[in-house]
């Protein structure tokens, strides 16, 4: 893939990425996101991981935001848009924002790494989804199943959290 190609995904996934953040309605901001993986799973066929590329937009882009979609739709909208901003809460989010950019920064400037080259996945009889998979299943399990239950807890957060109590 083009250079171009690659700053065009780049540059799409980052404006959509900001949007979600932006967006005060919470459905806009998760379509926001659907469009951000959609760049994400580009960038991944550019680098040669079709299996990722496409699954990226089979669980993300598809099971997941359904997910939150559905959860959004639990939420009272209305609720939400008549809340006004909190100028404290605003101010600190810039700064986190300022603090994780310095941070991004620190790090990238000082990684030494970056222009190593990977070695090839092992061929065998299997195919590189089977190898794929079992890296995922045995060397990232625990981080794999920490985000299942992150997802999972979130999910029944914001239906505790939606569930109207009877006057």
């Amino acid at each position: 893939m083009s250079p171009l190609l690659f700053w065009i995904f780049a540059a799409i996934m980052l404006v959509f990425g900001g949007m979600v953040v932006i967006h005060r309605n919470p459905v806009a901001s998760a379509l926001s996101l659907v469009v951000s993986f959609l760049a994400l799973a580009a960038l991944f066929v550019s680098l040669d991981a079709y299996f990722i590329g496409v699954i990226q937009i089979l669980v993300y882009a598809g099971a997941v935001m359904v997910l939150f979609l559905f959860i959004i739709m639990l939420l009272d909208l209305k609720a939400e848009l008549r809340r006004r901003p909190n100028l404290p809460a605003v101010c600190g989010g810039f700064v986190v924002i300022f603090l994780f950019i310095v941070a991004i920064a620190e790090v990238s400037f000082r990684f030494q790494g970056g222009d190593a080259s990977f070695q090839p996945i092992a061929q065998g009889p299997q195919g590189d989804i089977w190898h794929v998979g079992m890296i995922l299943f045995q060397r990232y399990n625990i981080a794999l199943q920490v985000v299942g239950t992150l997802i999972l807890v979130a999910s029944i957060g914001v239906v505790v959290l939606s569930k109207r109590e009877l006057k």
